[in-house]
């Protein structure tokens, strides 16, 4: 995987419900703060936080990709943000939500096993 990839990586991963591929995205010790505002600090929970996302709230979702910016931090290192519309995303009553803004910010080192999230926040816009 190559920064440039990252976004697309996820988008795929996301609309398949394939926790272990988005987990597969992150560094083992990566940290992440996921769409519902779940806390992980390394691979093995955020996979857990991602499966237990998709058998309740976003069971339905999709995503929509908006804007992208990618920004070089020196060489092995690079910041991603990407703007999203998240559609389809469910209450605890399985009621829809209304589409809601998020924005995905990943910061992706160079490691001997490639290029992986160490960082990873995915939240909901005003």
């Amino acid at each position: 995987m190559t920064p440039e990839e990252f976004g697309r990586l996820f988008v795929s991963a996301f609309s398949t419900q394939d926790a272990a591929t988005l987990a597969g995205l992150l560094s083992d010790d990566a940290e992440v703060v996921s769409l519902t505002g779940a806390w992980a600090e390394d691979r093995t929970e955020a996979r857990l936080i991602f499966e237990q996302e998709f058998a309740g709230t976003l069971a339905q979702a999709r995503l929509v990709t908006g804007k992208t910016r990618l920004r070089p931090i020196g060489p092995g290192g690079a910041i991603l943000h990407q703007r999203f519309v998240v559609i389809g995303a469910r209450d605890a009553q399985g009621n829809e939500l209304p589409r809601a803004s998020a924005v995905l910010t990943a910061v992706l080192l160079a490691r001997a096993d490639g290029w992986r999230a160490v960082s990873v926040t995915f939240s909901a816009l005003a």
